[in-house]
């Protein structure tokens, strides 16, 4: 085992141990999914903008950047920060006002719990995938400071994250991410410095960034403005509410915690993440003829840190990953469990729906790491994950919040012609099947709502 590998694993080991002792405070669900409804500013903060800040912010955006540029046809890091300003101007406060455990607690409360069941069905398959696209960036780490096969890497790193995640809970994930957000966003200016300073005699950043190619304002490359649409419309639409998020907007204590905790992680997010867009860009001068673009910004610190604050580095780079994996199997557990498991089987003690939680992460780390060892890259399998199911639950959520609008079989047909819409449209091949899905979720809501305050009143009369 080389020294810097030993010291990555020490990075990981203390983690592991804050986790471990923050789980100490875990005696029923409400704590494990919700860290007892106590995240202040700071803890909701740093974990809102920890648990977006992924490997697709780090790795996809800048081996994009390094790629093909930066250009409109990459909504990353700005469609994302604009998720979560939305989420903070829009969605904060009616969801905190819910006191909900989970999203789908909304979609029992509201309409029914067949639609609950169906709605935690749905969104499941999101959080998995958006796991895995943290477990393979994960992996590209490890393989990259330990010199080791990347499909051991994502092994290894896939039962890190497990055994990680299964011990803490929320609390756990909330104190870890305070660390994570300060390491990965020192982590990334310590790489920007050195890149600017090791840029050759005569150039400058801003010369760089100026270079024919580097920044197109408009799309490139045959991408057509409504490709650009879609691109854009998955992060904004598609994530705004997402289980992770939602997750931390409920667990805080007030409703004006809620919305400006979102709101400053949105600034945070926005800041620090173009620094790897940058980095991407300057990359194809730094690292020329990289065969995996996703390495650039790992490549670059390689390159040009000193071995001990490429461990920080390696540390920081690693902190972004885990804060983000363990959310989203948290979710997902919490929908399975919270929402199918305990009402079906009927369970009341707390210490067995813990259980059942923590199994559903164990559960759901293991369809990770497939995915994550199939998968083509890091910024795919996070598009899908924001895509895949999503245009029927934005629609059935917001009409859920600001209206009374629809009942339960209206929004079970959304929900299932918003799956299988994109689904048949990415199958064919079509432009814009995310656009397509959330249009056709549109239409099938208002009809429904329509024919349901016609039938309604037939029925009474018959």
């Amino acid at each position: 085992m080389t020294p810097l590998l030993a010291a990555v694993l020490g990075y990981l080991v203390l983690q592991l141990g804050i986790g471990v002792w923050a789980s100490r405070r875990v005696r029923n669900e409400s704590d494990y999914l919700l860290a007892g409804r106590k995240l202040g500013y700071g803890l909701a903060t740093f974990s809102i903008f920890a648990t977006w800040f992924g490997a697709e912010t780090v790795m996809g955006s800048a081996g994009a950047a390094y790629s093909d540029g930066a250009s409109l046809a990459n909504a990353e890091p700005f469609g994302y920060g604009m998720c979560l300003f939305g989420m903070g101007i829009l969605f904060a406060i009616p969801l905190w006002r819910r006191k909900l455990t989970t999203l789908a607690d909304l979609f029992r409360e509201r309409y029914s719990v067949g639609v609950e069941r169906l709605a935690a069905i749905i969104l499941i398959p999101s959080s998995i995938l958006w796991a895995a696209a943290q477990v393979r960036a994960f992996g590209h780490v490890l393989s990259l400071v330990g010199s080791i096969p990347l499909d051991l890497a994502i092994g290894v790193a896939t039962g890190f994250t497990v055994l990680y995640t299964a011990f803490g809970g929320l609390l756990a994930d909330a104190v870890t991410d305070v660390v994570q957000g300060v390491m990965v966003s020192l982590g990334l200016i310590a790489v920007l410095v050195a890149v600017i300073l090791a840029l050759p005699e005569g150039a400058t950043l801003g010369s760089v960034l100026a270079s024919p190619g580097a920044i197109q304002l408009a799309p490139t490359g045959g991408v057509s403005w409504l490709e650009v649409a879609e691109e854009w419309s998955i992060p904004v639409f598609g994530s705004i509410l997402a289980t992770e998020l939602v997750s931390r907007v409920i667990a805080t204590p007030t409703e004006r915690i809620a919305r400006r905790s979102t709101l400053f992680a949105g600034g945070m997010y926005l800041m620090i993440g173009i620094i790897p867009l940058i980095l991407g860009l300057v990359g194809r001068t730094v690292v020329p003829g990289l065969e995996d673009a996703e390495q650039v910004v790992p490549a670059i610190a390689r390159e040009l840190l000193p071995t001990a604050m490429f461990v920080v580095f390696a540390g920081a780079l690693l902190s972004a990953i885990l804060s983000t994996v363990d959310s989203t199997l948290l979710a997902a557990s919490g929908l399975m469990s919270h929402n199918l498991v305990v009402p079906i089987m009927r369970i009341t003690d707390e210490r067995r729906k813990v259980s059942i939680a923590r199994w559903g992460v164990a559960i759901f780390g293991a369809l990770a790491w497939v995915l994550a060892v199939r998968a083509e890259g890091v910024f795919a399998l996070v598009e899908q994950a924001s895509a895949l199911g999503s245009s029927g639950a934005f629609v059935v959520i917001v009409f859920a919040l600001f209206t009374r609008w629809g009942g339960a079989r209206t929004a079970t047909a959304t929900l299932l012609v918003g799956l299988v819409v994109y689904l048949v449209a990415t199958y064919a091949g079509a432009t814009a099947p995310y656009l397509l899905s959330l249009a056709a979720s549109l239409v099938t809501y208002v009809v429904g709502s329509v024919l349901d305050q016609r039938l309604v009143p037939a029925v009474a009369r018959g």
